[in-house]
């Protein structure tokens, strides 16, 4: 099977940023020693210090739901209520 690869785009509130970029990072040791992760990169917007994105690759689909499962994800949501504007996630699959 092809690998899974993720874009997911966090854009916190103005005000917020700080917390966001502290509880993303929390998110990268633990994913990263997950089975089926291949790579955890988060990146922040140059020019938008508010947009934050992560770009994952997993060895499957599966694996990367049992991720999105996972407490620490559920403990991220829980202490960014409200401090995020815009979140979306992109499954893509390589093709070149």
């Amino acid at each position: 099977m092809t690998k899974l690869t993720i874009v997911a785009n966090i854009k916190a509130n103005e005000d917020k940023i700080e917390l966001v970029k502290a509880e993303l990072l929390k998110l990268i040791d633990i994913t990263r020693a997950e089975e089926g992760c291949i790579n955890y990169d988060l990146h922040q917007d140059n020019e938008n210090p508010a947009h934050f994105m992560f770009y994952e690759n997993w060895t499957s689909r599966e694996l990367w739901q049992k991720h999105m499962g996972n407490t620490h994800l559920a403990d991220y949501m829980k202490a960014t209520e409200g401090a995020v504007a815009e979140f979306t996630v992109n499954e893509m699959t390589h093709i070149a």
